[in-house]
């Protein structure tokens, strides 16, 4: 059972990393170019205001303790094993963020700006739980920089997405090269990383600030971003253990 399950979840990552490998519909690539030209007429200030706070939300996630000490890695587990129980956190965190969007969407522009870290920290408890139960240390900063990877390659440019995918392809590799945490938290760019972010959430999250109709988005949004970082997240540690012969 568990050589036919490992069979099975190969050939998902398999098709995953064909789908990664693909270039993005030709929607999603003239709404990143509509993005980029809105960008470009925003005042700096208020750029480096959301980098900011992107920085901050991610930066307490990475160095923190609040998901840390809550987490322990599941040791001695088959993959099948590991899946049933994550199949079962994704369940779970689909109907929070569902629930959270429904809610902050219902309540038209101000309650919709408090999605956004709300979701966030959504995002980030589940990736933490999900590196747990395959049985990667969140205590090591560098499976915290693994997760932020992952975020990135969930929720990215197709062009970034391909960048992000050999990191994660050789991340064992890689963390053997990392320098100390503080200084490889002072060269990522921040920037960058929220406006991938902002740029693939915005023009779906921006119906969720409509009065009446928001709550509708709210719902069906979360849950699908749940949906793409459930996917990536899942895939991304069978390629680690699969790669590691675990």
């Amino acid at each position: 059972m568990a050589e036919l399950y490992e069979e099975k979840a190969k050939n998902e990552l398999m098709r995953w990393q064909r789908k990664l490998a693909k270039n993005g519909f030709f929607a999603k690539k003239y709404a990143k170019h509509l993005q980029t030209k809105i960008n470009e007429r925003i005042p700096e200030k208020i750029h480096h205001l959301f980098t900011t706070s992107v920085k901050k939300m991610v930066y307490a996630t990475l160095v923190g303790s609040e998901y840390t000490t809550t987490t322990i890695p599941l040791e001695e587990a088959s993959l099948q094993q590991r899946e049933e129980r994550l199949d079962e956190k994704i369940k779970f965190y689909k109907k929070t963020a569902a629930i959270e969007g429904a809610g902050t969407g219902a309540g038209g522009i101000l309650l919709g700006m408090v999605d956004f870290p709300l979701l966030l920290s959504i995002k980030m408890k589940f990736l933490f739980e999900a590196a747990s139960l395959y049985g990667f240390d969140v205590k090591d900063y560098r499976e915290r920089l693994f997760i932020l990877y992952l975020f990135q390659l969930a929720f990215s440019s197709a062009e970034k997405k391909k960048q992000v995918y050999q990191t994660i392809k050789n991340w064992d590799e890689i963390k053997e090269q990392l320098p100390e945490k503080d200084v490889y938290l002072e060269e990522i760019d921040w920037k960058a990383f929220q406006l991938e972010y902002r740029d693939h959430i915005d023009l779906v999250k921006m119906l969720q600030l409509i009065p009446g109709f928001g709550a509708i988005v709210g719902a069906f949004a979360n849950y699908h971003f749940l949906e793409v970082l459930s996917e990536t997240a899942k895939n991304g540690y069978r390629m680690r253990i699969f790669n590691s012969g675990k």
